[in-house]
């Protein structure tokens, strides 16, 4: 059998499937580098807190995304996570990640780069930033805190929301 490319979609080799109509290129997403920007784990009240047993703490997550320009086509991506367990009489743990991505992107319409920023690109680092949370509660004496998965998009849509109702961002040009 002879070693020849398969051809889908227009059957044209010099545009093949995917490939964006016109320029021949296409829209590409890149991780250029992921980064421990800042780690924070605190256990107050160790080692009482390891070995007294306790009730089951409450736990509180919050999650932030932020995203800026360093080159022409390269962004960084942020991501931000604390969370913090809590007994009705003291902290169990406080534990708080800046975790951080550098992402090409090419090729793609303007309109669809504040959901790719504020939506696949944190989808691509939050298994890493949650193994680093799961991993510093582990090595603090605790079992392992495994955040469940996070809708970005939906977070991205309430965040959208809340701008639009300050009047800061206008709404991107709907798709005909």
């Amino acid at each position: 059998m002879a070693d020849t490319p398969s051809q889908t979609g227009t059957g044209n080799p010099q545009n093949p499937a995917g490939a964006a109509p016109g320029n021949g290129k296409a829209p590409t997403l890149n991780v250029l580098a992921q980064y421990i920007k800042d780690l924070s784990f605190e256990n107050p009240n160790a080692p009482q807190s390891l070995i007294q047993k306790k009730q089951n703490p409450n736990i509180s997550i919050n999650v932030n995304v932020n995203a800026n320009p360093v080159a022409e086509k390269d962004y960084d991506v942020v991501l931000t996570l604390s969370a913090e367990a809590k007994t009705e009489d003291s902290v169990m743990f406080n534990v708080e990640l800046t975790y951080g991505g550098v992402f090409r992107i090419d090729g793609f319409p303007q309109e669809h780069m504040l959901p790719l920023l504020f939506i696949e690109c944190p989808r691509l680092l939050f298994p890493f930033a949650r193994q680093i949370i799961g991993d510093a509660t582990r090595n603090g004496g605790f079992p392992p805190l495994m955040i469940d998965p996070i809708d970005f998009a939906q977070m991205f849509a309430k965040r959208m929301a809340e701008e639009q109702a300050k009047g800061q961002v206008q709404p991107p040009a709907a798709a005909n």
